[in-house]
């Protein structure tokens, strides 16, 4: 009888692009069923077990680590300006009450509650990803992923906070945005466990076509788009970037965003 396939879930961002492109060719021959969809979605249908391994956010690996297991020497991280985590701010950051964020996102929003000198009585407010709309109903907003690459002549009245260069700048480690979790339940074969060896090999040896086959981008130059794939974004989870995910898993400890401190173990 032949397995049921896994279902591997990923957030379908520009930044998760090179790492979607070998996964859908050839991902059902490993025993894969790619679903993609928001990062916090991905994170809860995982959390419910209706996902069998998924790349989230870290700070739900975080919440869930006992649960879990990380694909070793895979992730979505930044070591300096990435460009599509951004704060917007039409105040002084210590004036700022309330932020809309994009409900898409966690990492994000426990990133902010870090590094930010905010009141303890800030309101967070989860909503749809439509940045007038947020700034016109709140003094910050809160965007996530491709959005971010698009946004041009914001003018003087609004200051921008990129929260990978404001990690960098006030811990010198690599921020992890996402992480692969699998299901410690799930049992991969062989085949699985080699071809996450491969994706990020065989998608930035194919970074042309993937920023051609961006439509909803194509108002970005290329060049830009080529940088922040190749520059911007870095894929493996070394020991630099399990530095930094575990010095944010402690940071998210002290700040009561997670109850506990967390033991990262691999597949």
């Amino acid at each position: 009888m032949i397995p049921p396939l896994l279902t591997f879930g990923i957030h379908d961002f520009l930044n998760a692009s090179p790492l979607i492109l070998l996964l859908k060719e050839q991902g059902a021959d490993v025993g894969f069923q790619i679903v993609t969809d928001s990062p916090a979605a991905l994170a809860d249908r995982l959390e419910s077990g209706h996902l069998d391994l998924a790349m989230i956010p870290s700070v739900e690996y975080f919440k869930s680590a006992d649960k879990y297991l990380l694909i070793p020497n895979l992730c979505i991280a930044s070591r300096g300006p990435v460009g599509t985590v951004l704060l917007l701010a039409k105040k002084p950051l210590n004036e700022i009450n309330s932020i809309a964020v994009d409900f898409r996102s966690r990492t994000s929003v426990a990133a902010l509650k870090i590094l930010f000198p905010f009141s303890s009585s800030l309101e967070i407010h989860p909503v749809p990803p439509d940045l007038n709309s947020m700034l016109a109903e709140h003094p910050a907003a809160l965007i996530i992923g491709d959005q971010g690459l698009t946004l041009n002549n914001l003018g003087p009245a609004i200051t921008v906070y990129d929260l990978s260069q404001e990690w960098f700048k006030q811990t010198g480690k690599t921020f992890v945005h996402a992480v692969v979790a699998v299901n410690q339940k799930i049992s991969l074969n062989n085949a699985q466990k080699k071809i996450f060896q491969k994706v990020k090999v065989e998608g930035l040896n194919r970074i042309e076509e993937i920023i051609f086959a961006q439509r909803d981008l194509s108002i970005v130059g290329s060049g830009v788009l080529e940088d922040y794939l190749i520059n911007k974004i870095r894929y493996d989870l070394n020991s630099d970037a399990i530095d930094g995910l575990t010095h944010f898993s402690n940071l998210c400890c002290k700040h009561g965003i997670i109850q506990k401190k967390v033991s990262i173990k691999f597949v």
